[in-house]
């Protein structure tokens, strides 16, 4: 049988040569991207979500690049049940990884967050999304990641999902909380697929990554520091959820 592997990238090299230690003082590039990393005290939402009295597990979907640092925080994030990494605004037959990357078949590399509306609100984690995740005032590229696979979106599910995250893109706006005007967008789901099982908990099966040690693992620290009431040290996993079935 042959192997075949998905298109080469800057974040596929840089994990292939991650366990080199001068790999960041060789890039200069590489550490300034880093520097864009970095998260945003924002303020938290303004809106009150009536939708979040029940206590049945909600499940909201966000793209924010690479899909291996989104999953991580949200993985580290007290009241998440599950963070499943995926692809979300194409087709079912273009979701694979090889095709994704292409740019051309209108997905975004996505995690769709199951969480307990009891213990972690939606706009709670709209809130480490915009601040912790990533820089939402990129448009169509992450850190070295470019392309609208790599779009900032939140992928809603019904009118008031869509309606909060609105409601605090313009609440943000309005404060001037970034230099930049937020590129998020705002898109129906109209499904969601895994990603490739290779995909799942990357950020905890391969911390000695040198893209996840430059660009995900600060992300980790951040969710920490700056939400020392959410964050939780044992991360939720797929493989772990899937296990239990």
């Amino acid at each position: 049988m042959t192997r075949t592997h998905p298109p080469v990238t800057r974040r596929r090299l840089m994990a292939a040569l991650g366990a080199a230690g001068g790999l960041i003082a060789a890039w200069p590039w590489l550490g300034a991207q880093a520097a864009a990393e970095a998260a945003t005290q924002i303020p938290p939402p303004k809106f009150s979500a009536p939708a979040e009295t029940g206590t049945e597990p909600r499940t909201i979907v966000f793209a924010g690049g690479c899909f291996w640092g989104v999953q991580g925080v949200f993985q580290h994030t007290k009241g998440v049940l599950n963070a499943v990494s995926g692809y979300a605004g194409g087709k079912k037959a273009t979701a694979t990884y090889m095709m994704v990357g292409s740019g051309m078949t209108g997905h975004a590399e996505a995690v769709a967050v199951t969480y307990d509306p009891r213990q972690v609100s939606y706009g709670q984690l709209l809130q480490i999304y915009f601040s912790v995740v990533h820089d939402p005032t990129q448009l169509n590229r992450q850190g070295p990641d470019s392309g609208t696979q790599y779009r900032s979106t939140v992928f809603y599910a019904d009118a008031s999902q869509q309606q909060l995250a609105g409601a605090y893109i313009a609440q943000l706006d309005t404060a001037k909380v970034f230099r930049s005007k937020i590129a998020t967008s705002l898109e129906p789901l109209n499904g969601f697929y895994p990603a490739e099982d290779y995909h799942q908990d990357y950020l905890t099966l391969h911390p000695e990554s040198g893209y996840i040690r430059t660009f995900d693992l600060p992300k980790i620290a951040n969710l920490k520091t700056m939400f020392p009431q959410w964050y939780r040290d044992s991360p939720v996993l797929v493989s772990a959820a899937s296990a239990k079935r």
